[in-house]
């Protein structure tokens, strides 16, 4: 696969996609593109084609969400141990773009500037979004790893456990 942004679900099923953090059990946790709001993640669908919830069978939805949950959980701890201004997380699964399955995990915080911190963050201006200071790179190796450490640490424990 030439450009892995091609097709993320193939590209994290063939083990491509840098992004990974983790192989769930019916998702891939990813750590997201931009950082602008630190530990934004998604939990990307592991089956091709799917492109929405409902294309899922219902076990299988309640089996994603709870991936969903999982990597929601996983930002929230990170986060608020790492940055006493965290609030909360949000959850979205749009696919308005991106014709694939996947659920963005927003952490958000309390030094978010004010015209933005009770909004969308797709409201955020443009150039957040494109700014190479927050753009996914070394500088995150660091909240990576406690991403995927986390991750891994609930996928693995009995509270997560099916």
């Amino acid at each position: 696969m030439t450009d892995w942004r091609k097709d993320r679900v193939q590209a994290a099923i063939d083990g491509q996609n840098p992004t990974v953090l983790a192989e769930l059990d019916s998702s891939f946790a990813v750590i997201g593109d931009v950082q602008f709001l630190p530990g934004y993640a998604l939990a990307l669908t592991k089956i091709p084609g799917v492109d929405r919830l409902s294309d899922l069978p219902r076990a299988e939805r309640v089996r994603y969400l709870a991936d969903v949950d999982l990597v929601a959980s996983a930002v929230e701890n990170v986060c608020s141990a790492r940055d006493s201004g965290y609030r909360r997380v949000n959850v979205e699964i749009l696919g308005n773009t991106d014709a694939f399955l996947h659920a963005h995990i927003w952490p958000r915080y309390e030094w978010e500037p004010a015209d933005v911190v009770g909004k969308s963050v797709w409201l955020c201006p443009a150039e957040r979004w494109s700014d190479p200071r927050t753009a996914l790179g070394a500088d995150h190796d660091e909240l990576r790893a406690s991403l995927t450490a986390e991750t891994l640490r609930l996928r693995d424990s009995v509270e997560f456990g099916v």
